[in-house]
């Protein structure tokens, strides 16, 4: 069968690969859709990653359908509709440096156990949107860090998946009023479809005075300079340098700061300005236990989430749908679909 994968630094290509062979204690999963993550380009620009650089299998936002279900498995019947958990693949990362990628007609799950490599789905999801549930599983998990609360304010910064999938689940904890900020009108104008209860256009508008009309003033604090909006959390899903930067100028005291963007260039921290905002600077990586938690709110609310999609490639197109994903500015949310 043909695969993916990262066949140099800043190559990819097409590649011939045996298809899988299960046993009795495996599962075989016919992809049907694959998202694509900006760690995708990361690995290509890399040429890889050991131990299988130069030979990286990509794909590691699927959702599939079960073609093969061995003897020893149980809950789970063929034609059945999953999501996976690509980090729990015994034979290595799934796409992110393990022995298959999701961007090939069939994966097989070694050693297979519900609730714990894949999750069955209802039939009526989409394939695309399901295929989400990866990504959308990282920003719940910063959504989780910043331990947002119901009835309390919150700030994203940056409309992209990740962004939008903070703003859907902080709106599943409650929080009274989420704004949404970024640089891109059509972004924003994506972000109230998908249910932000307003949106700051950061190239065009005073984001701390924007806030303050927004949310209030939060009351004043010995030795702290300005007045500061009433927001409890602000979630950094962008990784601009000034990000971090504006929101230490607009903390209150008490508020927290998640950061779950890659930010590639240091930040420079006055803690000396900080120190009476007592703000928390948090990070966040990964999905330690979310990736099964926020299906459910998927399956509840499919299509504010298929609004999150931007592109759609036919398989064949994969290469091409890598290489708009990789282009600034081309794309916001790329998803290879299956036949």
């Amino acid at each position: 069968m043909q695969a993916v994968h990262v066949t140099g630094p800043g190559t990819t290509a097409i590649v011939e690969v045996d298809e899988p062979q299960a046993g009795p204690n495996d599962v075989l999963v016919r992809i049907r859709a694959c998202g694509i993550c900006g760690s995708d380009h990361t690995y290509t620009m890399y040429g890889g990653i050991p131990p299988r650089q130069g030979a990286t299998p990509l794909g590691h936002e699927p959702a599939g359908e079960i073609a093969f279900v061995g003897e020893n498995v149980m809950g789970a019947k063929v034609g059945d509709h999953v999501v996976l958990d690509t980090m729990r693949f015994t034979d290595g990362l799934l796409g992110s440096g393990g022995a298959q990628g999701a961007f090939s007609p069939i994966v097989a799950i070694y050693d297979a156990k519900p609730g714990v490599q894949f999750r069955v789905i209802p039939d009526h999801i989409p394939f695309d949107v399901a295929a989400l549930n990866e990504p959308m599983a990282v920003a719940l998990h910063a959504v989780n860090r910043s331990r947002a609360a119901a009835g309390e304010h919150a700030v994203v910064f940056g409309a992209g998946p990740i962004g939008l999938g903070a703003l859907l689940g902080l709106k599943s904890k409650g929080v009274a009023k989420v704004v949404v900020v970024d640089l891109l009108p059509s972004r924003l104008e994506k972000a109230l479809q998908v249910g932000a209860d307003a949106v700051v256009n950061s190239g065009e508008e005073d984001v701390a005075a924007r806030l303050i009309e927004l949310f209030g003033e939060a009351p004043a604090v010995l030795g702290q300079r300005g007045v500061r909006p009433d927001v409890d959390v602000f979630i950094d899903a962008a990784g601009a340098p000034v990000i971090p930067t504006t929101v230490f100028g607009l903390a209150k005291q008490g508020a927290r700061l998640v950061i779950p963007a890659v930010h590639k260039k240091p930040v420079e921290v006055d803690f000396g300005t900080l120190l009476t905002t007592e703000i928390e600077i948090i990070m966040s990586m990964g999905y330690p236990t979310e990736i099964f938690e926020v299906t459910d709110d998927i399956i509840a609310n499919w299509e504010k989430y298929a609004l999150i999609i931007s592109d759609r490639f036919p398989a064949v197109d994969v290469l091409h749908a890598l290489e708009v994903a990789a282009t600034p500015g081309a794309a916001d949310k790329v998803t290879v679909v299956f036949d």
